[in-house]
């Protein structure tokens, strides 16, 4: 059965900082053969893109977490990571991770930002930044 795991969330005082990681299990190669994304949702609002990576391993980010949020992958480990510091009340959230289908190598904004990217989402983790 495919799915994703996600694990480090919880509670935080504004300024400081939470690393998120989430770990595909899965066959073969296909974690490698997938883009990656980290995404949330704050209680009555809509899930937004918070963080990309590609199969090249090239990095994208929402205008309001840019300059403070890190993401990556280890592929030989199937896991990708989220790192977050300077937290702020705002990032309060349920964090998911979700994987797309086999894609090319390079991957553009416009796809790993977009939610129908993803076939495979994980139950989600939440982060609480209080002020």
């Amino acid at each position: 059965q495919v799915q994703l795991a996600e694990s480090g969330g919880g509670l935080v005082q504004a300024g400081g900082s939470l690393r998120l990681s989430c770990v595909f299990s899965g066959r073969g190669r296909t974690f490698s053969e997938a883009a990656m994304g980290w995404f949330r949702q704050a209680p009555g609002k809509e899930r937004e893109f918070v963080s990309g990576i590609s199969r090249s391993g090239e990095t994208y980010y929402a205008d309001s977490v840019k300059g403070r949020f890190a993401i990556a992958r280890d592929n030989a480990k199937n896991t990708v990571s989220l790192q977050m510091n300077s937290l702020k009340p705002d990032d309060t959230a349920v964090y998911y991770c979700a994987k797309t289908p086999r894609v090319a190598f390079f991957a553009p904004y416009s796809y790993l930002s977009t939610q129908n990217s993803y076939d495979t989402w994980g139950q989600g983790t939440q982060v609480t930044v209080s002020s």
